[in-house]
């Protein structure tokens, strides 16, 4: 009996895709009847002919209209975490532009970070969040003081707080003898005390001088760049550590990170590391993420296009004039959007000729478009 309903499962395959025939295999119980069986692969075929697009039918109208009506009753707020600093999520109407835009400068980039099994208690998430993040000199200096008369600076490490991280006065004094080029580095009168010397004499090394406090607060001594701030937070008993900025290729380099689940809302971010596919995902789950959050509802299929279109050429493009507005092949159709006399006289020159074969350029000269009711031609034998 399993051999015959199998047989007949497979008989559909020219019409059903491999994916529908696989889990008809796995779920159609072989204890029913071949007529049974039969009558559940054609309402399966039934169904999916139904899910199909009508030919002619507007998809990018409709899911324009889909996401457009929605997002007018979208909150313009930012999420902030209450009791840490510089920790904001950008969500709700502008986090929709900054992923349909395709921005690369996004205003709260993120991480969420999952660790691997064995290393997701709650002192080991602690222990890897404080290796992660980005700390600066400025985090473990007690004072600075600038010496002019002798071209000197001189700085107090505040020995404590450059222990947290793993660090001491010497390995401090280390780094910045390869970070200052100007100045040589010695230890001071103290042992938590760096002095920095000019190695030049000169009074055009004034402006230097002053300038060297600010560059020294900046430079980097322990963690990731990039990752400013971390949060480890629960969710359904395992814990996942939240980062404000993002490095996605150096964290997955890690041994201990779930490369899996680990992701991030930088789109470009995901597209160098990870490809296209991975950049496509994403924006759906980010836009996903975005309706839910403010309660609304739209059908997957409308975003899946949106993501289809911003990823088809293989570079991640936004839906902007520099995106791909500019890549239609209608002149008329890229001059509609913006900067229309540009875009005549660019196409003029070149001698581009426009085949009136979408929606846009139809109506902009009066004619029946290309879709529904107006795809098909009628042919008549004139007398």
């Amino acid at each position: 009996m399993k051999k015959e309903i199998e047989t007949l499962i497979s008989s559909f395959k020219d019409r059903l895709s491999p994916t529908i025939i696989e889990k008809a295999m796995n779920e159609i119980p072989t204890t029913v009847s071949k007529k049974d069986a039969e009558e559940i692969m054609n309402l399966i075929l039934k169904a999916t002919v139904k899910a199909k697009v009508a030919p002619g039918e507007c998809v990018g109208l409709v899911s324009a209209e889909s996401i457009g009506e929605p997002g007018t009753q979208m909150t313009l707020n930012t999420f902030h975490f209450a009791g840490v600093a510089e920790m904001n999520v950008t969500v709700g109407l502008p986090r929709l532009i900054e992923i349909f835009d395709a921005r690369k400068t996004i205003k709260t980039p993120m991480m969420e970070i999952y660790l691997k099994e064995g290393h997701s208690s709650l002192e080991q998430v602690k222990t890897f969040a404080k290796k992660i993040k980005e700390t600066l000199l400025a985090e473990v200096l007690s004072d600075v003081s600038v010496d002019i008369l002798d071209q000197k600076v001189s700085l107090q490490i505040n020995e404590e707080a450059a222990k947290s991280y793993g660090h001491d006065t010497a390995q401090i004094l280390k780094l910045l003898k390869t970070k200052l080029k100007t100045f040589s580095t010695s230890q001071g009168e103290s042992s938590n005390e760096i002095e920095l010397t000019m190695k030049s004499a000169k009074t055009d090394n004034l402006k230097e001088l002053h300038g060297v406090k600010g560059k020294l607060m900046k430079i980097k001594i322990h963690g990731m760049k990039g990752i400013k701030q971390v949060l480890p937070v629960e969710r359904s008993g395992q814990y996942v550590i939240l980062t404000s900025g993002c490095n996605l290729k150096e964290v997955l380099e890690l041994d201990e990170v779930d490369s899996l689940r680990t992701s991030t809302n930088d789109l470009y971010e995901i597209e160098k590391v990870l490809g296209i596919e991975a950049t496509r995902n994403a924006i759906i789950e980010e836009t996903v993420k975005v309706i839910e959050a403010q309660g609304l509802n739209i059908d997957i299929r409308h975003i899946m296009l949106v993501a289809d279109i911003m990823c088809v050429t293989g570079v991640l493009k936004g839906i902007t004039r520099f995106g791909v507005v500019k890549e239609k092949s209608s002149v008329l159709a890229r001059a509609s959007f913006e900067t229309p006399v540009k875009h005549m006289f660019t196409s003029a020159m070149a001698g581009e000729v426009d085949k009136l074969q979408s929606v846009v350029e139809n109506v902009m000269i009066n004619q029946p478009v290309p879709v529904g009711t107006g795809l098909p031609s009628l042919i008549t034998k004139m007398k």
